[in-house]
């Protein structure tokens, strides 16, 4: 309390200096805030044309349509089949063993005969004959001559007669035959000719149906509504609210965002509605959101997620029809630690969470 009566009085001492510009009849224990009536503006609406008419060709396509047509695949021809001879077996009979004509030898037969030969013929003559009891001591005195006929010497010599000479007599004896089975052509090897015909498919293709054209097309000129803010009203003339001291001071908003987001969430809406909206509807004063975060993280992201929640608050009253230029949104990060826990110590949950707040508070314009 002490702070904000040396801040009133701060003020009040200031204000002298600026002669008429102080709060008339300023009451102890009140807080003041100036406030400088801004410029009002009003928003007004053109018609702009920003894109002139103009003609586009379009381009159609060429449409086919599919046909069919048979075509010849494989040329007709012919070939030459060779068809073997075929046998068949018979019962060839041949000679194994000539017949022949044996002979056998008849040996000459005899008969016996005899005849009878003159061996020495009929003799006769004169034959000396010496006496043997001859006296005489010559014998010629004692040789007689004697006239001697001696009859023919005959001798019967018997003769075999041949009565039939050799001869043969022939006798036939008959061949021995056999059979073998032979393999004779039933009928003769030969050449057919085959006609090959020609093959043919069915093929489908796609045939221009309707060709290539242009189709012109007018497009009109595209125009633009263009809202412009201007001066409506010029501001200037300073004034001052009498405001809760308390709402000098930063206060802590319960509010809470998705996590790692700066979307509000239901609660803080209705927080927002309940607490920021009565004090600026209420009055013309500003508005300072000031959005902090814990020390887990990159502090880098920190500074830029807090900024984006500060705005956010910010963004939802401008929504609910608060003028921006009475907010200010300021990211702080993990910049403002409200204790010990800083990047690398271990602290609980609870006391991580003191450091993640959103604050306000009421600032001079």
């Amino acid at each position: 309390m002490k702070q904000k009566l040396f801040l009133i009085g701060f003020l009040l001492s200031a204000g002298f200096g600026f002669a008429q510009g102080l709060p008339e009849n300023p009451q102890p224990g009140k807080c003041y805030v100036k406030c400088i009536t801004k410029d009002t503006f009003k928003e007004v609406t053109e018609t702009l044309q920003v894109y002139p008419s103009y003609t586009t060709l379009e381009v159609i396509p060429a449409t086919y349509k599919t046909v069919e047509e048979t075509v010849l695949v494989k040329e007709a021809t012919e070939k030459f089949v060779y068809v073997p001879a075929t046998y068949e077996n018979v019962e060839v009979s041949y000679v194994k063993k000539e017949g022949r004509t044996d002979l056998r030898s008849i040996p000459a037969s005899f008969g016996k005969d005899s005849r009878t030969f003159e061996t020495y013929p009929a003799t006769s003559g004169w034959e000396y004959k010496v006496l043997e009891d001859c006296p005489s001591v010559n014998k010629d005195d004692c040789v007689a001559a004697c006239f001697v006929e001696y009859p023919a010497i005959f001798k019967d010599v018997p003769f075999t007669t041949l009565a039939s000479d050799a001869s043969t007599e022939s006798s036939s004896v008959s061949e021995q035959m056999a059979t073998y089975t032979k393999r004779v052509i039933k009928t003769p090897a030969r050449m057919d000719r085959v006609e090959i015909p020609a093959e043919y498919k069915t093929i489908k293709r796609l045939v221009v149906d309707q060709p290539a054209t242009t189709r012109s097309t007018t497009i009109p000129a595209r125009t633009e509504t263009v809202t412009r803010t201007i001066l409506d009203k010029k501001g200037g003339i300073t004034t001052w609210e009498e405001v809760d001291c308390e709402l000098l001071d930063p206060n802590v908003l319960p509010v809470f965002y998705e996590l790692g987001s700066a979307r509000l969430t239901p609660s803080s809406k209705k927080t927002i509605d309940e607490t920021l909206l009565p004090i600026l509807t209420g009055s013309n004063v500003s508005i300072e959101i000031m959005s902090h975060t814990d020390s887990r993280g990159n502090d880098d992201y920190n500074m830029s997620l807090s900024q984006q929640r500060a705005n956010s608050v910010v963004n939802y009253l401008v929504s609910k029809g608060i003028s921006r230029s009475r907010l200010t949104a300021r990211g702080y990060g993990e910049t403002r630690l409200t204790n010990r826990c800083s990047n690398g110590v271990d602290c609980s949950e609870t006391q991580h969470q003191r450091n993640r707040r959103t604050e306000f508070r009421v600032i001079n314009n």
